[in-house]
């Protein structure tokens, strides 16, 4: 199989596998399993297929960039990844997303931060990704690759919002009403105040060390210089 058809298919399979088990297979396995062993064979389905992918893509050989990419085309694809690291480690706490029995409670509580920007943070950071990596790395095989990850991550929210209602009922349905799918989509519409955007500590300074760390990785696995580090080294 040609590398690139390798790379297509094993996406497919990642994100296939992803919404497979989150929506119609989920409950029967469930059922079958329990919730612990559900989680076990999900851990395990997303981590090989995850492997099956990363292996494909390095797999391709080297390919003629689509675009020049200067300096320009670097900042706006550095201050994507900032902006996607402070929605990730803002998703991690106050998510009533996340799997846990005190999410109806969570879910009540007035979207501030990371919230009152989008309310399905992580998902978007991994979109964001997605774009800014293609921005700067504009080949076939990224395009593959950072499609397959918005598509998991965008497709994932949307179907996240439809299964989390089922299973929250009004309090999901109470926080959707009060939070945006699309990014700063109550604030463009003038419902929400810009001021409600502001970060929190731990989203604030734990992106900024997300994604200084993840930058500086970066040069030091031996990949192209990313982030501040680009201008630094």
């Amino acid at each position: 199989m040609e590398p690139i058809n390798l790379l297509i298919v094993t996406c497919a399979l990642f994100v296939g596998s992803h919404f497979l088990l989150s929506h119609p297979l989920r409950a029967p396995l469930v059922a079958q399993l329990g919730e612990g062993g559900f989680r076990i064979v999900y851990s395990i389905i997303a981590i090989a297929t995850l492997i099956m992918l990363v292996q494909a893509w390095r797999g391709v050989p080297a390919e003629v960039p689509l675009w020049a990419v200067g300096d320009p085309l670097w900042a706006v694809a550095t201050a994507i990844m900032l902006f996607a690291s402070i929605l990730f480690m803002g998703s991690l706490i106050g998510n009533p997303a996340l799997p846990t029995p005190a999410a109806p409670k969570i879910a009540q509580a007035a979207p501030r931060g990371v919230y009152a920007v989008t309310r399905h943070p992580m998902m978007w950071a991994f979109a964001l990704w997605g774009l800014a990596h293609a921005m700067v790395v504009p080949t076939p095989s990224q395009f593959i690759l950072s499609g397959a990850i918005a598509l998991l991550a965008l497709g994932g929210s949307a179907g996240q919002d439809h299964k989390k209602a089922r299973l929250m009922g009004d309090c999901w349905r109470h926080w959707s009403a009060r939070t945006s799918f699309m990014p700063f989509g109550r604030q463009l519409s003038g419902i929400t105040p810009w001021g409600d955007t502001i970060p929190r500590g731990h989203a604030l300074f734990g992106g900024i060390a997300l994604w200084l760390a993840a930058t500086w990785g970066h040069g030091a696995l031996g990949y192209m210089a990313a982030g501040l580090w680009r201008w630094l080294g």
